[in-house]
């Protein structure tokens, strides 16, 4: 699995049009967020493999709390055919501590 910074990954998103899965559970997801991610909860990525189609030929970024989950998300998604796939190391909580900014969902 490529892991990348939150540093790197903001690079990434900016200089090649990058997609961010968050593979976080729903609840974990409206707490705060990157900014234009995607919330597929790791247990649903099989699942949900056609969403993900049209981004296929973009970088994808998965993040999770800490780096754990997205790692697991990673394999899936290069199992099944994507190649451009990254793994932000430590996750939101080292996005946070990045001070990078996250949206929080509207209630």
């Amino acid at each position: 699995v490529r892991k990348l910074s939150p540093a790197e990954a903001t690079g990434k998103i900016n200089r090649d049009d990058a997609v961010v899965l968050d593979v976080r559970s729903d609840a974990e997801f409206q707490g705060g967020h990157v900014v234009g991610a995607i919330n597929i909860p790791l247990t649903q990525i099989q699942s949900s493999l056609s969403r993900l189609q049209k981004h296929r030929e973009k970088p994808l970024i998965i993040i999770c709390a800490t780096g754990q989950r997205s790692g697991t998300a990673c394999k899936q998604l290069k199992q099944a055919g994507f190649a451009d796939v990254y793994s932000v190391t430590g996750g939101i909580s080292a996005w946070e501590g990045a001070s990078l900014p996250l949206t929080r969902a509207k209630s």
